[in-house]
Parts: structure tokens; C-alpha cells; sequence
């Protein structure tokens, strides 16, 4: 269990790094607030969390504010704030009656009024206004979704179907000025693709969105390719941006706990963007060159991976990380590969991640489960479960993409 104890003790470690409160207290440090009303919206999976170190830091100054999060990621009322949970990774009637209301709530303030905008990963789904029917813009979130586009791609196409994304957002709430607190959940931090940039110039083109579609051979309606032809847009004036967290923070804490434990810590990338099984089958492949070493190693990767959805089992991209890996790493010396989404979920399932070992591959053949059919339907989950395998964590209250790490215990 040594292992496995180290690799929980690694994720708490790391999460707990990259919690929002006190990056956030520190942006609104930064913030000159007037004496006009200041109303706050939050959104995305760390929403609540955001907005709850936001009241501590300002009190009664907050007039009003928004909570917009995913299901089951509130954590208790706040004063003077009404809270939404609503659906993700596909909006539901519940994200357009939320928006609506941060849109109200924003509508008809002066210039000397200012918007607390807090934004975390998620908010594309939680925070929407479709110009497109809602069955329309579920078929495409779906399609995107088994296509294996990136986060970036995602956003390049949703913006443009949505009346509060791409920059819009920020020009609803005109002439009031927004100060904007993000909590980067896409590599490289580009501020016009987190939750879809509601409030930044967008650097994407019409182009770019067509092209996509092309890409993945993605058919859709004529509605949609209109819309995808317009700008989006490019220049935003009423704005003050800060980005309080990214997974380079998720990274590092995670090595130094690593060191703290024995390891001696290699951070490989914090922009891990590929196949989740081609990253799991790296992992594995880094574990047999080292496989007699004398020393404990951890190799630590941050990012986003994709699965492309070929069967109809359940799982999610860091499940499928895991386990693709417990092939290549079946026998070796003491080896263990994790890997977790900082949020505390890990797609449609209640698992953050997954957790194997050496021996994972011989356990689940003992049982009758062969794992290369198990990938082949997409059923990470079952099989994690079969081997004791699934990290839940429950939501954490951030989002800063996901931590892969290898172990090499000695």
C-alpha cells in the first residue's frame, strides 16, 4: 500500500496548492474598488469557492452576486448571493436561467459601478446564452465531445454560438468596469479560452471555427456554419484581468511533495495535450528505461489529455490514462501511475481519476477482464473499479487542468 499512500498524500498536497482562496484574496488586493456598487458573478467548478474568499476580503461591499457551478460543487450559502448549479460538461436549463440573471444583474449599471467577475474551468457549459436551440447546441457539445477536440477547439466553436462568450459578456456589462479573477484551467493560460473568454478580446477567427469543423468532419446545420462565419469580438476596453492559478502551481506542489517523500522529482511538462492513451503508454515507457534504478523516481506531467469515444463504456480521460498504462508497466519493479483531475472529476463519473500499480494488469486478468477491451469500449471506470483503482475526492473547489504522475519506489 506504500504506493498508493504516497500518491494520495501527492493529489492532497497538490490540490490543496492549488486551491483558489488565497490567490484570490490576493487579485482583489490589487483591485482600486470605487465608491459606486460592486456586484460580483462567479462561474465554473471553482465558482463557489472563488466567490466565498471574494466575501470574506469585501464583506458588505458586494451589493449582489451570482454563483454559477456545476451540480453538487456548492458548499453553503453566501451573503448576498443567490447560487445556480447546473449542468457540465453540456449546458442544461438550468445554465440559461442562471446566465440570464448574471445578465440582469448586470444590465443597467453606470460607470461608476464595477463587476467582480470570477471565473474558473467549466464555465462554457455553466454560463450560456445559446443564439442556436438548446437540442442544437447539445447535438454539437456531444459530437465535439467523442470527437477528441482539444478544450481550445471546443471554445473556438462554442464562442461563437453563445451570447456571452467571446467577449461578450464583458460588453453587456458596459460602462461599468469588470475586474476579472481567473482560474486557468487551459495550458498556457490564454485568456480568450478559459470558460470561452466572456470577458477578453477574442484572438480566435471565423476561420479557425470552420476549419475545426472540417477537421473532425463534423456536420452541422446552417444556423450553425452562419454563425461561425461572424467575428467575434477582437477589442475589449471596460476590463482588469488577473489569473490566480494555473497547472504550472498544480505541478509544483506536487514535486515538492514527491521530494518530501523520498523521490527524487523530474517535472516532465505542464502542457501534456495528446491521446490520454498515448500519455499513459509514455508513462510506461519512461518506467521500463528506469526500471532498475537505484533511487526513487517520480516523473510528474501537468495538462489536458482527449479520448476519442469509440464504445459506449464509462470512463474519463485520467481513467484512461491509468489504465493504458498498467499494461506497459505489468511486472516491473515496484511502479505505480496516477492521474486526477484538480477539480475533482474526471468526465461523466463520480471518480477524480485513476490509480495503477504492477500488478493491475495481472489482478484484472485473474478476474476475466481483459484491459486492452476494456479500452477499446472507453470503460476505464469498470475496470479501475474491478482493481480498487478509481481516486475519488469528491469536488475539490478548483480546476487547474490535471496532474500524471509516475512513481518508481525504491
Amino acid at each position: 500500500m506504500s504506493l498508493k499512500n504516497d500518491a494520495y498524500k501527492i493529489i492532497d498536497s497538490a490540490i490543496t496548492a492549488a486551491l483558489p482562496d488565497t490567490a484570490v484574496k490576493k487579485a482583489l488586493q490589487e483591485f482600486k474598488f470605487t465608491s459606486g456598487k460592486l456586484v460580483m458573478v462567479a462561474i465554473g467548478k471553482a465558482a463557489w469557492s472563488m466567490a466565498k474568499a471574494a466575501c470574506d476580503i469585501l464583506g458588505d461591499r458586494i451589493h449582489d452576486g451570482i454563483v454559477i457551478t456545476k451540480y453538487h460543487h456548492s458548499q453553503g450559502e453566501l451573503p448576498r448571493v443567490r447560487i445556480y448549479e447546473a449542468g457540465h460538461p453540456i449546458p442544461d436549463d438550468n445554465s440559461f436561467a442562471a446566465t440570464e440573471q448574471a445578465i440582469q444583474l448586470v444590465s443597467g449599471l453606470t460607470e461608476n459601478d464595477q463587476v467582480l467577475f470570477l471565473i474558473s474551468g467549466g464555465g462554457s457549459a455553466l454560463f450560456e446564452k445559446p443564439l442556436i436551440p438548446k437540442d442544437m447546441l447539445e447535438d454539437l457539445t456531444k459530437k465535439l465531445l467523442a470527437s477528441g477536440a482539444n478544450i481550445v477547439e471546443m471554445n473556438t466553436i462554442r464562442k461563437r454560438l453563445s451570447a456571452v462568450k467571446g467577449g461578450k459578456f464583458a460588453r453587456l456589462c458596459e460602462p461599468a468596469h469588470v475586474f476579472s479573477v481567473v482560474l486557468s484551467d487551459i495550458i498556457g493560460d490564454p485568456l480568450d479560452m478559459i470558460a470561452s473568454g466572456p470577458a477578453y478580446p477574442d484572438h480566435s477567427t471565423s476561420e479557425q471555427a470552420l476549419e475545426i469543423i472540417r477537421k473532425y468532419n463534423i456536420k452541422v446545420p446552417e444556423e450553425v456554419e452562419s454563425l461561425l462565419k461572424i467575428e467575434t469580438p477582437d477589442t475589449i476596453t471596460n476590463v482588469t484581468t488577473r489569473i490566480t492559478g494555473s497547472v504550472t502551481q498544480l505541478c509544483a506542489a506536487a514535486e515538492k511533495t514527491c521530494r518530501e517523500l523520498g523521490y527524487e522529482p523530474i517535472v516532465l511538462t505542464a502542457s501534456l495535450n495528446c491521446e490520454a492513451r498515448e500519455a499513459g503508454s509514455f508513462l510506461a515507457s519512461i518506467a521500463q528505461y528506469h526500471n532498475n534504478s537505484a533511487k526513487s523516481l517520480a516523473f510528474i506531467a501537468g495538462g489536458e489529455t482527449v479520448v476519442h469515444l469509440k464504445g459506449t463504456g464509462k470512463g474519463g480521460r485520467n481513467q484512461e490514462l491509468a489504465l493504458s498504462s498498467a499494461i506497459g508497466i505489468s511486472g516491473l519493479n515496484n511502479v505505480a501511475v496516477f492521474s486526477v483531475g484538480s477539480d475533482g472529476t474526471d468526465g461523466p463519473t463520480d471518480a477524480a481519476g485513476g490509480y495503477v500499480d504492477s500488478n493491475t494488469k495481472q489482478v484484472l486478468a485473474n478476474k476475466g477482464i481483459d484491459i486492452f477491451n476494456m479500452l477499446e469500449n472507453n470503460d476505464a471506470y469498470n475496470a479501475l473499479k474491478a482493481c480498487d483503482g478509481l481516486i475519488i475526492t469528491g469536488p475539490t473547489g478548483t480546476n487547474v487542468n490535471d496532474l500524471s504522475v509516475l512513481l518508481i519506489k525504491r
